[in-house]
């Protein structure tokens, strides 16, 4: 029996793969094979940390983005909201929004490569794991505007609940360059 997922390159952001990860269900519930660090050999998988945020309906996490850290995301109940903002200059999809759904009930997956803004709205009371591949370094959690009009992420929500950390992110054009994905 394989567990291996089906991974499929996101459609507008490049370098973002969603894994569909394939369940095996019997009368004792199911059972889904849900990362192996093969999957993204380009990916130093050594410092590996596994968190897990629980949101309930109506709250909003993000915009964050990093340098020195990729995300894989997997939720393990209810359902988000997924918005990503490509922020790397050098990208083929410099500055493409994108969102994605993702939900308990059908595993799937969510790579979210260094330079990839990304955040969530939780649609359902939720939880999220999501594996990080650096140890948690303050120095490394920066943040932009949910709401960012030159970024335009179509959340399909106006309002949200958000942390202040979050509520003080700001709007892109006012992240300094030196400040912002190389």
């Amino acid at each position: 029996m394989t567990t291996l997922p089906l991974l499929q390159p996101h459609d507008t952001i490049a370098d973002v793969v969603l894994t569909n990860l394939r369940a095996f269900k019997d009368d004792r519930g199911q059972f889904a094979e849900t990362f192996r660090s093969s999957w993204f050999p380009q990916v130093d998988w050594s410092r590996i940390q596994t968190n897990r945020s629980d949101s309930a309906q109506g709250v909003l996490r993000g915009l964050h983005f990093h340098f020195h850290q990729v995300d894989y995301w997997i939720v393990t109940r209810g359902r988000i909201r997924v918005g990503l903002a490509d922020l790397r200059p050098t990208s083929p999809t410099y500055l493409t929004v994108a969102t994605v759904d993702l939900d308990a009930e059908t595993p799937r997956g969510l790579f979210v490569p260094i330079g990839v803004a990304h955040g969530f709205y939780a649609l359902t009371d939720c939880t999220l794991t999501y594996l990080v591949n650096n140890y948690y370094d303050s120095s490394d959690e920066h943040g932009v505007a949910w709401d960012d009009s030159e970024l335009a992420v179509p959340w399909g929500v106006s309002s949200a609940t958000l942390s202040p950390r979050d509520l003080a992110n700001r709007r892109w054009q006012d992240i300094p360059t030196e400040q912002r994905p190389r």
